[in-house]
């Protein structure tokens, strides 16, 4: 996953529509506990990597509601499980759909540093793209 949308969120789901792998939800269908805006599911979310940008960055309204956030990789499995800003769906078969079940593609140029401190995807994006 790489993507996050922050309490910024206006949650005008204009992101929704825009995901090519369905990650995104509403804040009515957010997993989370009194989920109050828009919700990024890390096991489905793939960066858009073969994009120029991420789509859901691209139509967001609210500059600094995305940011990045961990890769969703065998690495990072204890920062998804362990953590109050995700609930990871469970499959009947396959169980928990952890990073290290199912690890997503996610942009290898974009700093674990500004993973860790995430940093706005739009702003970071400007610095990569040419």
């Amino acid at each position: 996953m790489a993507v996050l949308i922050t309490e910024s969120c206006i949650n005008c789901d204009a992101c929704i529509e825009e995901c090519p792998a369905t990650a995104i939800v509403s804040a009515d269908e957010s997993p989370l506990s009194g989920g109050e805006y828009t919700y990024v599911k890390p096991e489905k979310c793939i960066e858009c990597v073969d994009s120029a940008v991420p789509k859901c960055a691209d139509v967001c309204p609210t500059e600094g509601c995305i940011v990045w956030d961990m890769p969703y990789t065998e690495a990072y499995n204890d920062h998804f499980i362990d953590s109050d800003d995700y609930v990871i769906r469970v499959h009947k078969k396959k169980g928990i759909l952890s990073p290290e079940v199912t690890p997503r593609p996610f942009r290898e140029n974009i700093s674990i540093a500004d993973r860790t401190n995430r940093v706005s995807v739009g702003e970071t994006l400007q610095l990569y793209i040419p």
